[in-house]
């Protein structure tokens, strides 16, 4: 039973959307009415509020350490071991994934993977941030370093760790996360993906006709 309440409550915790509810809070467009559509700091930073999207990403981010690192400090008192915090894990990245406050339309997931990874443990997460920066520095493609990081993520957990129920938690994140992400690989390829930063040509009307 406690591992059941441990995950539920993982979930609820990831279906807090932040790109929305701050994307509100400070007067903007829904972000889910422009650019890519995806509730994310990524298509905040389309509306060109940068604040907004730094906000955004703490709160996706925060969110996804939260959830694990609660059951992994106060689980041992309720007999939770990592079983439960790999069912936490995963539960919080799908509560951002589909939301059941927003219909179960949710973010990709990066942030809050991010988060779910520093709190597993905090070389783990430093070093799937620093592959996405790389990425991101040298492409300007935030899908693309998106899904690099997903592809190592899974390889350093094993590498640093081992295989165990929370290896088989981050693999199953980083396959969540590249199929999410499936729109992105075809326009990638295509060469029609958004770089970093460029806003969309609908993000400026959709803002424009909030006020």
């Amino acid at each position: 039973m406690e591992i059941l309440i441990a995950t539920v409550a993982a979930y609820l915790i990831g279906s807090v959307s932040f790109a929305v509810i701050v994307s509100a809070a400070m007067g903007l467009a829904d972000p889910r009415s422009y650019g890519s559509k995806n509730p994310g700091a990524t298509n905040v930073l389309r509306s060109g509020n940068k604040k907004a999207a730094i906000l955004t990403l703490i709160g996706d981010a925060f969110k996804g350490w939260l959830a694990v690192w609660l059951v992994d400090r106060l689980g041992p008192h309720y007999g939770l071991d990592d079983v439960a915090v790999a069912c936490a894990a995963l539960a919080v990245f799908l509560g951002h994934l589909y939301p059941v406050f927003f219909k179960f339309k949710g973010g990709k997931g990066v942030a809050t993977a991010a988060g779910v990874l520093l709190a597993i443990h905090p070389v783990l997460g430093l070093a799937t941030a620093l592959t996405w920066l790389i990425i991101a520095f040298f492409f300007r493609y935030s899908s693309l370093a998106a899904l690099c990081a997903a592809v190592f993520a899974p390889l350093f957990d094993v590498f640093l760790f081992g295989a165990n129920h929370i290896a088989w938690a981050v693999f199953a994140m980083s396959a969540l996360l590249i199929w999410r992400h499936r729109a992105n690989i075809s326009k990638l390829i295509t060469g029609k993906e958004s770089r970093i930063g460029e806003k969309k040509s609908d993000a400026g009307g959709a803002a424009a006709r909030k006020h």
